[in-house]
């Protein structure tokens, strides 16, 4: 390539890009050179600076057209702008949570290395929401995954730490290579990387034997990407990993790198396999036929997430398999394939960004004071920090979907898209009995928190990054809770309805 071609492209839309790119380099050399005694807080704070630099950059492109660059293999388009802010606006809010994290459990020694870790993990993820090319997908995902696996595996003196990051980086591997496989199967059906061109290619197959490949292919990415969002039955690993990861890691994997997870799953899916024919020219759709495994996977997700939840006594392994409940609830609304889907999911990752990571700046100001993670330690927290107490239980009923919360909001966008067009009686049944039983763990924090005795009457010293996070977080489960047009009316007036998805 010519340096005349090379400076002919529109960098410009990569400003997010390059902006937590640049910061992560400079950490790099900043925490090498930094004397091992000084704080790195400091990092943590420049961290902060360029995510809303990010997104400052990012609400400037929102006016710029459908724009791609190196031979479509990058692409600025609706899809990649909402998704990045969601990306970045959960990345800055688990960074108030790392600032604020008091490590005493052997991570104060690697914090410098998390901050940039971090940065990196991020930037794959926003690498995926704009990737035109089946291996600019697959290394934004691999960016994000190895960071992942090391942030998992920072507290490398602690048991449980080491445990989680092999769990994580074993299901990690084969997940990966089980989808790399399926990417595969569609190259070699194609020729082609980039998926628009896959996706023109794919719209006159007809050779009976080729679209069984490429039923193939669909399955095994289906399934290898499942196991990134911790999705039944290939979440084994998400409690585990979220237990023995650091508090703001596990903030980050279960709203970034779970949002992440639904960007690569629909850009995949429905750019490949959304136009592919089944049966030779003119017949519906693979993605249409394949409906019912993706019902059954969403079906399967929300009831282990939720009944498995019930038993458990750490607060971090509750909100794990909560976080693979969260994720059934998501299928529905993918699985059921009609006009409102991209709102719906859109707006429910947005509501659990938020209702998430208030819930998990609690948890960390709690299992810091007392030194464990048992959900018996929230007992008595309305007499220690009434405020505390109160904005935690506001962000349960979210979780929950109780009415007048964003949680609720998000939850009956997917239950109204079930009866859209094909109506799923099934997966809407499902969706709420299994949120009635998420109640019954959801209000057993609750009953900690408002009817049992403290054990210890001392008072909580709120750090400021939770202030910032608990402020945000409720702030914007009560307000998208009601006035969700807010959101809503934003999405349609910058996104275009991402009509310009496969464009």
């Amino acid at each position: 390539m010519s340096f005349k071609t090379l400076t002919s492209f529109h960098w410009s839309i990569m400003t997010p890009e390059f902006i937590i790119l640049g910061v992560a380099a400079v950490l790099t050399l900043l925490d090498l050179f930094m004397p091992k005694k000084q704080d790195r807080r400091i990092l943590g704070w420049i961290s902060i600076v360029a995510i809303l630099a990010a997104m400052v950059s990012v609400t400037g492109l929102l006016d710029q057209g459908v724009t791609s660059i190196l031979d479509d293999t990058f692409r600025l388009d609706g899809f990649a702008k909402a998704f990045k802010l969601l990306l970045l606006a959960g990345a800055g809010l688990v960074m108030f949570l790392a600032v604020s994290y008091k490590a005493k459990d052997g991570m104060e020694e690697y914090q410098g290395e998390f901050y940039y870790l971090f940065l990196t993990a991020l930037l794959g993820a926003m690498v995926m929401t704009s990737s035109g090319d089946l291996i600019t997908l697959f290394v934004g995902l691999e960016l994000l995954s190895i960071s992942s696996y090391i942030l998992a595996g920072i507290r490398k003196h602690q048991l449980k730490s080491n445990e989680s990051a092999m769990k994580y980086v074993i299901n990690g591997g084969i997940s990966t290579a089980i989808t790399l496989f399926g990417m595969s199967y569609v190259y070699g059906l194609t020729g082609s990387t980039n998926l628009l061109a896959i996706a023109n290619k794919l719209q006159s197959l007809a050779d009976p034997q080729q679209v069984y490949m490429l039923g193939l292919a669909f399955l095994m990415i289906l399934v290898g990407l499942s196991f990134k969002l911790a999705a039944a039955p290939f979440h084994m690993w998400a409690p585990d990993v979220y237990q023995g990861a650091p508090t703001p890691v596990t903030a980050f994997l279960s709203v970034v790198s779970k949002t992440a997870g639904f960007v690569i799953v629909i850009r995949i899916l429905l750019s490949v396999f959304g136009l592919a024919v089944s049966a030779g020219p003119g017949s519906e759709p693979i993605l249409y036929k394949m409906q019912d495994y993706i019902a059954f996977i969403a079906g399967a997700t929300m009831i282990i997430g939720n009944v498995v939840a019930l038993r458990q006594s750490n607060i971090k392994r509750m909100f794990a398999y909560s976080s693979i409940a969260h994720a059934g609830y998501i299928l529905v609304a993918f699985s059921s394939m009609n006009f409102i889907m991209f709102d719906a999911i859109w707006f429910y990752l947005l509501a659990y960004l938020f209702m998430n990571l208030g819930a998990f700046a609690v948890i960390q100001l709690i299992s810091e004071k007392t030194g464990s993670e048992n959900i018996s330690d929230f007992a008595g927290l309305y007499r220690r920090s009434p405020v505390l107490a109160v904005t935690m239980g506001i962000l349960l009923i979210s979780l929950a979907g109780f009415p007048g919360t964003a949680g609720f909001i998000g939850k009956l966008n997917i239950f109204i898209g079930t009866f859209v067009d094909t109506p799923h009686y099934v997966l809407a049944s499902i969706m709420i009995a299994t949120t009635v039983v998420s109640y019954f763990y959801y209000f057993g924090v609750m009953t900690q928190m408002f009817f049992r005795p403290a054990s210890d009457e001392s008072k909580f010293k709120i750090p400021f990054g939770i202030i910032v996070v608990l402020v945000v977080s409720v702030a914007a489960s009560i307000v998208f809770g009601v006035a969700p047009n807010l959101a809503i009316d934003f999405l349609h007036n910058h996104f275009n309805g991402f009509n310009d998805f496969l464009k």
